[in-house]
């Protein structure tokens, strides 16, 4: 569990240094990763399946982990397209970022889903909030 914390920790942090500034880049990544240590242990909790954390918490890191390596290839394409100057590069850049969202938001509801026995749309309504709770709460305070 701990190989795949810190995997994101230095992805993320490689990944938000390269969008805004490392050092805002290195506590967003530390409050997402607080808030996804919480998140698991409140749902587990609030289900009675505490005992199962680490198993969840490394399928949804290791999930986190891939969709993250795969944010990197994408931030070295868009910086290739930037000093290429392409023309289509900030749509390509979106529709990638799009993508990267939704895929990943599929694989925790799926993880969700062979967990607890969900049916789907329980497991995407939680791999939702998940998400909203794990980078849209940092971020708002990042932008505090």
């Amino acid at each position: 569990m701990w190989k795949t914390v810190v995997f994101y920790l230095i992805s993320g942090i490689i990944v938000e240094g390269l969008i805004a500034d490392p050092a805002d880049g290195t506590l967003e990544v530390s409050l997402r990763t607080i808030m996804a240590f919480t998140s698991i242990a409140v749902f587990l909790l609030i289900n009675k399946k505490i005992q199962a954390f680490n198993q969840l918490f490394t399928a949804i890191f290791v999930c986190e982990n891939f969709i993250m390596t795969l944010a990197i290839a994408a931030e070295a394409l868009d910086f290739w397209m930037v000093m290429n100057k392409e023309i289509y590069r900030e749509e390509i850049s979106i529709g990638l970022a799009v993508f990267l969202v939704g895929w990943y938001l599929a694989i925790v509801s799926y993880i969700f889903r062979q967990f607890f026995s969900y049916k789907m749309s329980i497991s995407v309504i939680f791999a939702f909030s998940y998400f909203v709770l794990t980078y849209g709460i940092p971020m708002l305070v990042m932008d505090i």
